[in-house]
């Protein structure tokens, strides 16, 4: 991450920007405004990514930002700009996501501070200091360009989304739990086999969350025990995580898929069971940034097209304290988190074209 640091460093001190690292790893480039004291406007995302990824999932956001300053070629607006890097946004380290953007809406607690304490000492960084991130009262709002990371924009034939909504989220393990017997000696109708009712259920979550507009259900990981090929399973816990951007519909989607949890189990003389890891709720970008980003888009004359982000990002975060909206760039071919992550030029042009536009809105607001 130092490497990174440097090369950014030297980007945005060529640009006209100070540049600092705080005391959690964030790297922060301020443009001052024209006006001695006055608001200002963050433009970020992450620099962290996850192993074997992209070049472009998070990053891609605080280079667009640099790019915004270098195309003001020195001129000042009635309000800074801090471009934000943010560390340790994916969780991937710690297992506690968005650090950095945390940080910066002052919510690092105890817990959290003694577990990254450690690692930010390391960094060369007080973490007895980590508090100094938070934005201060001037905060305008927050700003983030990203890649959609899936594949609604290019099926569209679209260049750039704007995130209204980044949607809620659901997570749960759900353990079923039957009996084990010899695989050859026991007959079909009595055995209590749990993989099987657990199959039966993987198959009601599909075809119930297809019948729920905007909703997606994923089962990722699936555990068998004893898991020997002439053994009848005696136990199979399943991952769940639903995601809707309204979070009436997902909580209601996750209660119909539990009650159908335990009429299979049921019915198949099983037990069910299941815990809640996460209950994220839905987060709402900033209206009136939202209509800004929309004119800026119309502007430029590209298609306007609002949607909702299945992944969090962390504009979520920074929404809890200040205004904030987010531009997404198409993702060719959906693909994201790998090695053959990718971005157009020319979708790249036209985000930066609609950054310019939302500044200038932002500069006659507060001329």
């Amino acid at each position: 991450m130092h490497t990174v640091h440097a090369h950014l460093r030297g980007w945005m001190e060529r640009a006209g920007m100070s540049v600092s690292v705080d005391h959690v790893g964030n790297l922060r480039g301020l443009y001052p405004s024209a006006r001695s004291s006055s608001k200002r406007l963050f433009i970020g995302s992450h620099l962290d990514t996850v192993p074997r990824a992209g070049a472009f999932d998070g990053i891609l956001g605080v280079v667009l930002g640099v790019a915004l300053i270098e195309r003001l070629e020195g001129r000042r607006l009635p309000f800074g700009i801090e471009v934000v890097g943010f560390s340790e946004e994916e969780g991937v380290r710690f297992g506690v996501p968005f650090i950095g953007s945390r940080a910066l809406i002052g919510d690092v607690d105890n817990q959290l501070l003694t577990m990254i304490s450690e690692a930010v000492t390391a960094f060369g960084l007080d973490p007895k200091r980590v508090s100094e991130a938070q934005a201060g009262d001037n905060a305008l709002g927050y700003l983030e360009f990203h890649i959609e990371q899936g594949p609604v924009l290019e099926n569209l034939n679209l260049p750039l989304g704007i995130v209204e909504t980044i949607s809620g989220q659901s997570r749960f393990d759900v353990l079923f739990e039957g009996h084990a017997n010899h695989a050859g000696t026991t007959p079909m109708n009595l055995r209590r086999d749990a993989l099987a009712g657990a199959a039966e259920w993987i198959n009601t979550v599909e075809c119930k969350t297809r019948a729920t507009a905007g909703a997606v259900a994923t089962v990722g990981r699936l555990s068998v025990f004893p898991g020997a090929t002439n053994v009848i399973p005696s136990s199979a816990s399943a991952s769940l995580d639903i995601r809707h951007a309204n979070d009436d519909v997902r909580r209601d989607l996750v209660k119909r898929l539990l009650q159908c949890a335990e009429k299979i189990a049921s019915a198949r003389c099983l037990t069910v069971s299941w815990k809640q890891h996460l209950d994220q709720a839905a987060v709402a970008m900033d209206p009136r940034f939202v209509q800004m980003l929309e004119r800026a888009v119309a502007s430029t004359g590209c298609p306007v097209h609002r949607m909702s982000s299945g992944a969090g990002h962390d504009a979520m975060i920074v929404a809890r304290r200040l205004p904030a909206a987010m531009l997404f760039l198409r993702s060719p071919g959906g693909i994201s988190h790998h090695p053959d992550e990718s971005v157009l030029a020319e979708d790249v042009a036209a985000a930066l074209d609609v950054g310019m536009a939302f500044l200038r809105e932002l500069e006659r607001r507060h001329a």
